[in-house]
């Protein structure tokens, strides 16, 4: 079954259950997967940081707030975050921008590469950066990431 996770939100589920993220421009899609139990998650974030207020509303927005929680549904459905293993898409400038601080793409893939660093959980696969949107499939069963790009076709990590 396919499972569909909203912008700004994050999935967890066992295999042979398949989860897909659409719209990833500046978004980052991370998906995470404890191979041993067959456990993947995957959240769509929109954001690097959270201030109190957004984090109390739209937790799953943020890298900082949605990452640990979906380390924490894994861990709730058996996964270890020892055995964890990421891999990331999106990430892109979707608009020119003049400065780093508007590069919402750049700044999601640090927040995110900086909690799975500070959480020892490896990326062992990614598509970020440059300037095209994606979809992006993870089949937990394999620990397949599939990214759809209209210009660029399908790839898979």
């Amino acid at each position: 079954m396919n499972i569909t996770i909203g912008i700004g939100d994050l999935k967890v589920c066992r295999a042979p259950d398949v989860l897909v993220t659409y719209a990833l421009g500046s978004c980052v899609g991370v998906c995470l997967l404890d191979a041993e139990v067959g456990v993947g998650g995957l959240s769509h974030i929109m954001l690097p940081e959270s201030s109190p207020t957004s984090a109390a509303a739209t937790p799953m927005r943020f890298a900082d707030t949605a990452l640990p929680m979906l380390v924490k549904q894994m861990e709730m459905m058996g996964a270890s975050k020892m055995r964890m293993k990421a891999k990331i898409a999106g990430g892109a400038t979707m608009f020119n921008v003049s400065s780093d601080k508007f590069n919402i793409g750049e700044r999601n893939v640090e927040a995110v590469k900086r909690f799975l660093s500070a959480n020892h959980i490896p990326i062992i696969a990614q598509d970020i950066g440059l300037n095209y949107g994606r979809t992006q499939l993870f089949y937990p069963e394999t620990g397949i990431m599939e990214i759809r790009a209209a210009a660029k076709g399908n790839k898979q990590f």
